[in-house]
This record gives structure tokens, C-alpha cells and sequence, in this order.
């Protein structure tokens, strides 16, 4: 590839580049629900991963990259020892966090889970404050990761609102490694120019394949893949603030750039201003770690357990009707190699709700899925795409996840139709979801920390002014755990 080059002239940077600076250095953030919703996000996220502390094949990729060292005054790992470097410290919490497919959700052109970010926020507000503490500077407070969490999720979610990564290959913990590095950069004290200077390498990286997240390659990487982009994030702010140079039209510029490059020359675009509309409209998976096109359609399931439980064997066939990213993403037939192949395959997840009357992260490794009644359900499921369920699935006064239920019998009787358009943890289902969410937070909790810690975490995360006062480090610190 060759292309005559006209000037040498530096360019100003790309007005993308410069938009994200200048919302994650000066935007100011006066929505209360926006900060409420960022507490309960904080909560639920960290709840998630220690939950999945539970499991070995995410145990296993922790600690430090060379066994035992450690690094004084460094980042610690939730719910563990380790005392790390701020970049591992970040692949660490964000592996917690993604592990079970059960942190927040945003769906849009582009979908991902905006709560990612806080690996890389939470593991350099405690590694800034802990290394702060003998000079006397300012501490970075609770709140200041609040709003960091708000403007992460803000960058991640309205940058995927009209641009599609997937169709062209990519997969969306681009834009985790992009918000990560935005806020980052700027908690840590970088000025503009540094921001954009670091976020113009975010966009210039290599970038992860899809591959990963479809069949016939599902794997566990797409556990580890947005642990591995905030963490890429804290590598690029760190570069930044030691003054290592950006690259201006990263984005835009002919022949080399993103957009020319990975984005076949379409452009980025932003449909709306940067404020605090993701935080308020994030969705949470609250009663099913299940990927979140198949959240209503499990809700479903469920309902209909009592009425088909007992007469699998008189089952026909099962409708399932949904909406097109669905289909696209999650409509599996055939084997389905590993844990990760199953919580992306909507039949498997109907069929185990309809079997059992619930779905929990057990429920997708060998063992459950030895059961034969599960590939005997799936085989006799049909999908069928809904128009009206696609356009509302994209309207933004809506972003509904439809989908609904059907099963039809052997001797021409059927079930009702089981329909659900919005699941519990979505904002139009806010009241009836926050309890559900704080008991999910608790029992969480609970399964890593004895009774006296675990109260002692929820006594600070229930109480929204004093959190928000508390120093990061010192939050921090109540989620530390000695030996394994």
C-alpha cells in the first residue's frame, strides 16, 4: 500500500479525538439519578466479580504475571491478597468483573457491558491514592470514580449508539479500551492534550477480532477480553502522562487511519452529545447471568416451567421469537464446545429455564450440561425474528429486548404465548429491580467474606454520602482479603 503524501504539516487532532478530551477533562455531571444509578452499577459490578471468584478457570488468570511479586503500595484485587501494578491490578478486577456475563449491558448498533471500565478506574484510583499518601496531594474520592464511571460509560455507550464494530469484525472491548483510556488519563491528572494524545493510541492498537464470541470459536477469551482492554487503558495513560506523543488524525487520516483501515472508510459518528445518558439507561442483569439478548427470553421460560415441566415428552416443537440481533448474535443449533458456547446460545438458556425454573452460572458447565433433556429441548426450538421487536430493540425512547415463548404439543394443545419487551433490570422496570439488585449485591458479598467484612461493605455502599467522601483506597481496603 502507497499514497502521496501532500504536507508535513502536524494536523490539528480529529474533532472525535478532541470531543472525548474535552467531556472526560471538564464535563460537569448534575444528574442525580445518573449518580444514584452509577452507586447501584458500582455495587453490582463489584458483587459480580467476586462471585466469580467461585470458578478456577477465571482464578486461575490472577495475580501478578511473574508468581509472587508484589508491589508496595499498589493496586489491590478484590476479594484477594494480591497488591499488584496498576496496569495487572486492572486485568485482574476487569477479568472478575466480565467472567460470568453478569454486569451491566448497553444495546445499541453496537452492544458491550460499560461496567468493564471500572477495572482499569478502580485499580488506578487505589494505586494513585496509596502512592499520594506520603506526599500530601489530593486523594481521589468515591465520588471521583462515580463520575469517572458515569463518563466512561457515556463514551463507551454513545460511541456505540450508530457505530457497528462487529459488522465489520471487531469486537466491542474497542470501546472499553477507548473510555478506559479517556478517564483514566484524566483521574490520574492529565491535562487534554494528554488525553487526546492517549486516546489516539487506544484507537491506533492492534484491536480484537470478534472471532472469539461466535460459533464455531466461542471461547473463554471473551471472559478475559475487556479485562484485558481497560488494563490496555491504564497502560496508555500512564505512557501519556510520561509525555510520550500522540498521533493527531489517528482516526481520519487517508489510507492509514481507523477509519480507512478497520472501518471500510465509513466515518465515526456521534448521534448525541456526550452527558449522562448511558449511566441512567444501563441495563442490569439481575435474576440471570445470561447474555442480554436472551434476558427476556429466559424470563419467559421461567413463567412457563410450571406448565411444561412435566410433559417434556409431549413436547412438539417450542417458538421463539425474538429480535435480530438475537438471531444474529446468539441463535446456536448443534454441540456447543464449553461454558462460554452456552451462555451465548439462546436455546440453551430456554431450555434450562424451562427444565429447572431458573438459570445461575452453574447451570453452564459440563455437569448441567451433561443432562440430555437439554439437547432434546433445543432440538425441537424454532426462531423467528419480529420486525416490531428489531425496530424497538434500536428506538432510543425505547430499547426494548423483546422476545417471547411458545410451546406447542403432541396432541395439537399449546401453551400461551409468554411475552416480555422489557427485562428487570431495565429502566423502565427500576423500582421493581433495585431491591433485587442490592439482595444479588449482599448474597454476593457473602460468598467471598465473613459476616462482620460483609456488613461492613454494605453499611458504606448503602450509604450514598459516604461512600461518595470515602478515599478509593480506603474503599478499597474493605474489599481486601488475606490468604487465598
Amino acid at each position: 500500500m502507497s499514497g502521496k503524501i501532500s504536507t508535513q504539516a502536524r494536523p490539528d487532532p480529529d474533532p472525535l479525538l478532541v470531543r472525548i478530551a474535552d467531556y472526560a477533562a471538564d464535563a460537569v455531571i448534575d444528574s442525580q439519578e445518573a449518580y444514584e444509578t452509577a452507586r447501584l452499577c458500582l455495587m453490582d459490578t463489584l458483587g459480580c466479580g467476586l462471585l466469580a471468584l467461585r470458578y478456577p478457570e477465571c482464578t486461575k488468570l490472577l495475580g501478578p504475571i511473574v508468581p509472587g511479586t508484589v508491589v508496595p503500595n499498589g493496586a489491590r484485587v478484590l476479594g484477594t491478597p494480591y497488591e499488584l501494578d496498576p496496569v495487572t491490578a486492572a486485568f485482574n478486577i476487569g477479568c472478575l468483573i466480565r467472567w460470568l456475563d453478569y454486569n451491566d449491558t448497553w444495546l445499541a448498533a453496537e452492544w458491550g457491558h460499560p461496567s468493564d471500565n471500572l477495572g482499569g478506574i478502580l485499580a488506578a484510583a487505589d494505586y494513585a491514592n496509596r502512592q499520594r499518601a506520603s506526599t500530601g496531594r489530593d486523594v481521589i474520592t468515591m465520588r471521583d470514580v462515580l463520575t469517572a464511571m458515569i463518563k466512561a460509560h457515556e463514551i463507551q455507550g454513545v460511541l456505540a449508539l450508530e457505530n457497528s464494530f462487529n459488522r465489520v469484525g471487531l469486537d466491542h472491548v474497542i470501546l472499553v479500551k477507548v473510555a478506559s483510556t479517556a478517564v483514566v488519563t484524566h483521574l490520574l491528572g492529565g491535562t487534554k492534550e494528554e488525553i487526546v494524545n492517549a486516546v489516539s493510541h487506544a484507537w491506533l492498537d492492534g484491536h480484537s477480532l470478534r472471532v472469539y464470541r461466535q460459533a464455531p470459536n466461542t471461547g473463554s477469551r471473551k471472559s478475559w477480553a475487556a479485562g484485558d482492554a481497560t488494563s490496555r487503558g491504564v497502560r496508555l495513560a500512564l505512557m501519556a502522562l510520561k509525555g510520550e506523543m500522540g498521533y493527531p488524525t489517528a482516526l481520519t487520516a487517508a489510507i492509514w487511519g481507523f477509519q480507512e483501515v478497520l472501518f471500510k472508510g465509513k466515518p465515526l459518528v456521534l448521534s448525541r452529545p456526550f452527558g449522562s445518558y448511558v449511566m441512567e439507561n444501563v441495563l442490569f442483569k439481575i435474576s440471570y447471568p445470561a447474555e442480554f439478548h436472551a434476558q427476556t427470553a429466559v424470563e419467559c421460560a421461567v413463567q412457563l416451567h410450571p406448565h411444561v415441566v412435566g410433559r417434556l415428552d409431549e413436547i412438539d416443537r417450542i417458538v421463539l421469537k425474538t429480535h435480530e440481533s438475537a438471531i444474529r448474535i446468539i441463535d446456536k443449533t448443534g454441540p456447543l464446545h464449553n461454558p462460554a458456547d452456552r451462555d451465548h446460545c439462546l436455546q440453551y438458556m430456554v431450555a434450562v429455564a424451562l427444565l429447572h425454573g431458573g438459570l445461575n452460572a452453574d447451570h453452564y458447565e459440563d455437569t448441567a450440561a451433561a443432562d440430555p433433556r437439554i439437547d432434546a429441548l433445543r432440538r425441537t426450538m424454532r426462531t423467528e425474528e419480529v420486525p416490531r421487536y428489531s425496530r424497538d430493540y434500536l428506538d432510543p425512547d425505547k430499547r426494548s429486548i423483546a422476545n417471547a415463548v411458545q410451546i406447542l404439543f403432541k396432541d395439537g394443545t399449546s401453551t400461551e404465548t409468554v411475552e416480555v419487551e422489557y427485562p428487570i433490570g431495565h429502566r423502565r422496570r427500576r423500582p421493581e429491580g433495585i431491591p433485587l439488585l442490592e439482595r444479588k449485591f449482599e448474597e454476593n458479598v457473602a460468598t467471598r467474606f465473613p459476616a462482620k467484612q460483609t456488613k461492613a461493605i454494605l453499611a458504606v455502599c448503602r450509604d450514598p454520602e459516604r461512600l461518595a467522601h470515602m478515599p478509593a483506597d480506603v474503599f478499597v481496603n474493605l474489599f481486601v482479603r488475606d490468604g487465598n
